[in-house]
């Protein structure tokens, strides 16, 4: 299943009928959570870490500025070139520009959800220069013509048969179910790239202010060929994405496999400082970093603030009921999950993102494994509150919102009809103790059956309690 409607609503009722993504995201529960429990219970000290990282991102974000200048100057010193993108065409045109200034007829490119961010494929096609995607999730996408689901597992949405259908189809070679066979070949199809390729690009998990590093954290040795083989090595990342020094970055990186795939540490974990140099048997001859703002500045110092210390670990999605049952496309852009209900508004604007901070249980879960604290359920009734105040809300939540209040205002009628309300909708539902149909509450009833109401109000409750 492929979307870029942003109408999750529509999105996700396609999501639910869709057999063959119900079977992947079978997988999703029975897989990640299961192995982040074991790896975070084999660690006395993971919840102080995760205080501890809290705080560090809280000071790099009050000091944003000082650590981003350090780090450019680092880059400078080793050899390397900053370039500051205000916007995704900012950053679209400036890499573009280093293709051409080395005749780039191709590059080959790490996994980088911000490079999908500012929809760097599509613009440089659109310009001459064909990326290659080596990240085997990614490059199976491309095959495909599809885009992520999932910030660390991009095809986890597809399944052994639609894989090797695809590889059947591009690689013309006779189609297999073997897992082993088909990674034998996805090698084979790729080696030449990357020998070929004039341009290797990659993200970025974190900057490092005190050397002018930065770190690719990886389970394949494709980030690795994607940034030591070609002449031009160039790496695009965000802003929030710099640590003051190599001390705090492995603070990080303790935190983040448990977090994403529930592992000690991730197989490759590989710093880049500059272009090759004198003695350096490999790497690049130049060396860029593209930093890409893309409406994160002026997250700075507002109540969204909290949403930059995110370290793309997935936990949040991983464990989420509403990702779980519907998947990463029906969320009509880039990042999907609780993180993408906070950070997809802010990007493309409220009006039309606004469905997004609606589509959770609020059941708490992404708050209670993020391994940098981040209050998501916090962040996503900030954009509720912001969708009203702009009159975005849909008529009928504003109308009812409105009687409510009214009510809530008035204890002595609020108590009446709390009674009366108790009484009907047990007198509805009968014997059966529930109700297949009710006005008003279609969103509801269409879909499942509403319970009776059982034993007293909660304010009866309330003043018994208290006596």
């Amino acid at each position: 299943m492929q979307i870029k409607s942003p109408d999750f609503k529509k999105n996700a009722r396609i999501a639910l009928q869709d057999v063959g993504l119900q079977k992947a995201l079978g997988n999703l529960k029975a897989g990640f959570p299961v192995k982040r429990s074991i790896a975070v219970d084999r660690m006395p000290e993971f919840e102080d870490l995760r205080d501890e990282a809290r705080d560090l991102k809280n000071h790099i974000l009050g000091n944003l500025d000082i650590y981003l200048e350090q780090f450019e100057s680092k880059v400078i010193e080793n050899g390397g070139h900053v370039h500051w993108c205000r916007t995704a065409e900012d950053a679209q045109k400036k890499i573009l520009e280093i293709c051409q200034e080395v005749d780039a007829k191709t590059v080959t490119k790490g996994k980088s959800m911000v490079s999908e961010e500012i929809n760097l494929n599509e613009y440089l096609e659109a310009n001459g220069v064909q990326p290659i995607e080596t990240d085997l999730g990614e490059y199976i996408l491309q095959l495909r013509e599809d885009h992520p689901s999932h910030i660390i597992a991009p095809a986890i949405h597809l399944n052994l048969e639609d894989v090797s259908e695809a590889f059947h189809k591009h690689h013309k070679r006779p189609k297999s179910d073997d897992p082993a066979v088909l990674m034998q070949e996805a090698r084979e199809m790729l080696r030449k790239k990357f020998v070929a390729a004039d341009v290797g690009i990659t993200g970025a998990n974190f900057c490092v202010a005190e050397t002018g590093s930065t770190i690719i954290v990886t389970n394949e040795g494709n980030g690795d060929l994607t940034q030591t083989l070609p002449k031009t090595h160039i790496v695009v990342t965000s802003i929030e994405k710099v640590v003051p020094t190599l001390e705090d970055m492995t603070l990080f990186l303790r935190l983040l496999a448990r977090s994403a795939t529930g592992q000690e540490f991730t197989v490759y974990n590989t710093l880049s400082t500059g272009p090759r140099r004198e003695g350096d048997q490999d790497g690049p001859e130049n060396f860029h970093v593209v930093l890409v703002d893309n409406g994160r500045s002026e997250m700075v110092g507002t109540e969204f603030q909290d949403m930059l210390r995110c370290i793309r670990c997935s936990a949040c999605m991983n464990h989420c009921p509403v990702y779980g049952s519907v998947g990463g496309h029906a969320y009509g852009w880039v990042y999907p999950g609780p993180m993408g209900s906070v950070l997809t508004p802010q990007m493309i604007g409220i009006e039309k993102g606004g469905n997004l901070p609606n589509a959770s249980t609020f059941c708490g879960k992404c708050e209670s494994v993020c391994p940098v604290r981040i209050p998501l359920p916090k962040l996503m009734r900030h954009w509720r509150e912001n969708e009203f105040e702009k009159h975005l809300t849909p008529s009928a939540a504003r109308y009812g919102l409105a009687g409510w209040a009214f009510f809530a205002k008035r204890p002595t009628m609020y108590r009446m009809l709390s009674k009366t309300s108790n009484w009907f909708l047990r007198t509805m539902a009968g014997k059966k103790g529930k109700i297949s149909k009710l006005p008003l509450a279609g969103g509801w009833t269409d879909f499942r059956d509403m319970p009776a109401p059982s034993g007293k109000t909660f304010m009866q409750q309330w003043k018994e309690g208290q006596r």
